[in-house]
């Protein structure tokens, strides 16, 4: 096997593999965006100075801020498996990261050309991040990768649009860059969830069958599933995002949420729930279903549109980032990803509680939205701040078997 491992400097862990600083500094801010914004959220807008107003900034943060920055982390990590090329490592990944934290500083500086500057920042950290992962595909020849380096890249374009748009150069651009980019991190799930979820629940459940737990059912991936759901995620993106057609967009939204339903149930086999790495990642793809399902319905009924956004966000986005970071974080640092630490199935518990109190509780009971959306905030932190605890050790300690990484 070709060997990949550079021969350099092995004393600063940290910048071995873009999971570590990514995934730190993704860990670190989850908890300080939520509770800025929790207190904006009651202190009003004038609480703080920010370069933009709080909700666009809340918004902008957690797509392309928070969540942009585990996409870093997990493809530049991935990348180095899928090649055999290393990525960047060292100095170059620590200036990269310092690329993603001066624009999340800048967010902070009450200046008028702060914008321009966060803006300036984090374009360059969109461009670099779609160059460092596109040179060990490009150099592998890896073309089947290319989707994914597309799907960054026109990330990178909503970014700029969003940051157009916030300066008065583009019309509707900050509402545009908002939806582009959350529902391109959805269709990035959707593509690399097919890939790996259904391998990690085959070797989570070898572990299980070993022990005696029972046989698995067939867990499989549908081509048709797999070619339409990708298919119809890129047109709901289109008719929702470009085309403002409600009526189209809520049909896209029903046939995604019957695919994920058929994803789900081909991907179930009951040994996943006594794997909280397992059933996380389940659990996640049901609330991506939900989302679409909300989507869908809205058509035919009142639904506070925030509760939709945050079935993807939150419930979505935010429980499989959390779950990748998780197991991520374990196996690339020398850890046994099928004994992970007892606590994280209680870490998932109080996210997955927080999901549900700011997405379904306002459905039942939405004269007490204000507590549901402060509730949920102070679980998403809880969480976070366990997930930091837990795994900053690891993400900055050199690996427990010795290897770089």
């Amino acid at each position: 096997m070709l060997n990949i491992e550079p021969s350099g400097n092995y004393r600063v862990s940290l910048l071995h593999l873009g999971f570590r600083p990514f995934f730190l500094l993704a860990g670190l801010f989850a908890v300080v965006s939520m509770g800025v914004w929790a207190w904006l959220y009651r202190a009003a807008s004038g609480a703080l100075n920010l370069a933009l107003a709080p909700v666009h900034w809340h918004t902008h943060e957690m797509i392309y801020g928070y969540a942009l920055a585990v996409v870093a982390g997990f493809l530049l990590t991935a990348a180095r498996n899928w090649t055999n090329i290393p990525t960047i490592h060292g100095a170059p990944l620590l200036l990269v990261a310092l690329l993603w934290l001066g624009a999340r500083v800048l967010a902070f500086i009450a200046h008028p050309q702060a914008v321009h500057a966060m803006a300036a920042l984090d374009l360059l950290f969109n461009v670099v991040l779609v160059w460092v992962f596109l040179h060990p595909v490009v150099k592998a020849r890896q073309w089947q990768q290319l989707g994914i380096v597309a799907i960054v890249l026109i990330l990178g374009i909503g970014n700029a649009l969003f940051y157009l748009g916030l300066i008065g150069w583009l019309a509707n651009g900050i509402a545009v860059g908002i939806y582009l980019g959350l529902y391109l991190i959805v269709l990035l799930i959707l593509v690399m969830g097919r890939r790996v979820v259904p391998f990690f629940i085959l070797k989570g459940i070898e572990k299980v069958i070993e022990k005696g737990a029972g046989t698995p059912v067939n867990i499989r991936n549908r081509l048709w599933v797999d070619i339409g759901a990708i298919t119809v995620m890129i047109a709901f993106i289109i008719l929702e995002v470009f085309m403002a057609k409600p009526p189209l967009a809520a049909a896209a939204a029903l046939l995604l949420a019957v695919l994920q339903i058929i994803r789900l149930y081909d991907w179930h086999e009951r040994a996943i729930w006594r794997k909280p790495l397992l059933w996380s990642l389940y659990l996640a793809f049901a609330w991506i279903a939900l989302g679409f399902a909300l989507k869908a319905a809205s058509l035919f009924m009142s639904i506070n549109p925030s509760l939709t956004v945050h079935a993807f966000a939150y419930g979505g986005i935010g429980l499989i980032t959390l779950s990748m970071m998780s197991r991520v974080s374990l196996g690339h640092t020398g850890r046994n990803v099928f004994e992970p630490p007892v606590i994280l199935q209680w870490i998932f518990a109080v996210f997955i509680i927080g999901a549900v109190v700011r997405v379904l509780l306002p459905l039942a009971a939405p004269v007490m939205y204000a507590l549901w959306i402060g509730l949920s905030q102070g679980l998403w932190i809880i969480a976070f701040v366990l997930f930091v605890w837990v795994y900053a050790p690891m993400l900055i300690m050199p690996r427990v078997d010795g290897r770089y990484g």
